[in-house]
């Protein structure tokens, strides 16, 4: 598996050597990032240039961040900046306007909301007191090979195709159902459902849970585009009343899931982080995350399903 020292995670148990080094490659990677992260708190980074140099994409290192840190790197920054903050602060030695400006803060309001925001104390405060502080130490990523259940995957090839359906703007939830997909569902009538699905002609099959453009950072409360569709081929015609996304030829992993919903589809989806992509020579790429339902319960409290993530091979 890939975690944090401070959040280890289950991982997968006969990996081959030469997956590990994969694995292994995305750690250097994180840890690279760590590290230019502390050499450069008092500046912004070009982290699209570092992942080129570690041969990857800055889209793929985000996810790998916040997927196995548990938190974006935007808000790693903000944590470990204003640890570092906390320091001077306390020391006395430079006016809190100087310090502000030192962190790339205009003002010493703007400087005071995000060392409270961390802190749960203003910077005055805490030089009178001399805290509270809430430390964020500096993470380190390590791969380690432990005994799991093997995850059902397969490869597909797939020709560009089309998503159709109807699309909303709704906020990223990580755990349990989330409410404003389910009411976007609800308000459609049960002869639509019947009508999307009668126009799908392609993998994935039947009605689908797409969302797209999503936050590289994953960031909770971030928000995506959900489309409650179908998948059809680029020929078949479009009804003028249905949002659409385009989708470009090529590879996609695709994860079999049974079991209560959504609960093991959501650990699945952490899992293809955790697990599954240290393991094997593939990244993630630009494009939607798709859930195929294949069978569930009445009441939608078990599922069958696939999820389909796009992914391109890790050079």
């Amino acid at each position: 598996m890939i975690g944090s020292d401070r959040n280890d995670r289950a991982g997968k148990a006969g990996v081959p050597a030469e997956s590990t080094a994969k694995g292994g490659h995305m750690i250097s990677a994180l840890n690279r990032l760590v590290d230019l992260v502390e050499e450069q708190l008092r500046e912004e980074f070009d982290i699209e240039e570092l992942a080129r140099t570690l041969g990857t994409t800055e889209y793929h290192l985000r996810r790998m961040f916040s997927s196995l840190a548990g938190m974006p790197l935007s808000e790693y920054v903000r944590r470990r900046r204003m640890t570092v903050a906390a320091a001077e602060v306390v020391r006395g030695e430079s006016d809190l306007l100087s310090i502000a400006v030192g962190y790339g803060y205009g003002s010493t309001e703007a400087f005071g909301r995000a060392f409270r925001a961390v802190h749960g104390a203003s910077p005055g405060d805490v030089r009178r007191d001399g805290g509270p502080l809430r430390t964020q130490p500096q993470l380190r990523f390590r791969l380690t090979i432990e005994g799991s259940t093997p995850m059902d995957t397969r490869i597909i090839e797939h020709p560009a195709f089309r998503l159709l359906g109807h699309a909303a703007r709704v906020p990223l939830i990580h755990r349990g159902i989330n409410p404003h997909i389910q009411q976007h569902i609800g308000a459609l009538p049960e002869q639509e459902h019947a009508r999307l699905r009668a126009l799908s002609d392609t993998e994935p099959a039947g009605l689908l849970q797409v969302c797209d453009d999503i936050d590289p950072d994953g960031t909770e409360g971030s928000e995506l585009t959900y489309l409650h569709g179908v998948a059809v081929t680029n020929g078949t015609q479009t009804p003028v009343d249905l949002d659409t996304i385009e989708v470009d030829a090529g590879t996609w992993a695709v994860f079999r899931t049974e079991g209560p919903h959504p609960e093991v589809l959501q650990t699945t989806w952490a899992a293809t982080a955790t697990d599954w992509l240290p393991s094997n020579p593939w990244r993630l790429r630009r494009g939607p995350s798709i859930v195929a339902v294949l069978e569930r319960a009445d009441d939608f409290s078990t599922a069958t399903c696939e999820l389909w993530l796009p992914v391109e091979p890790a050079r």
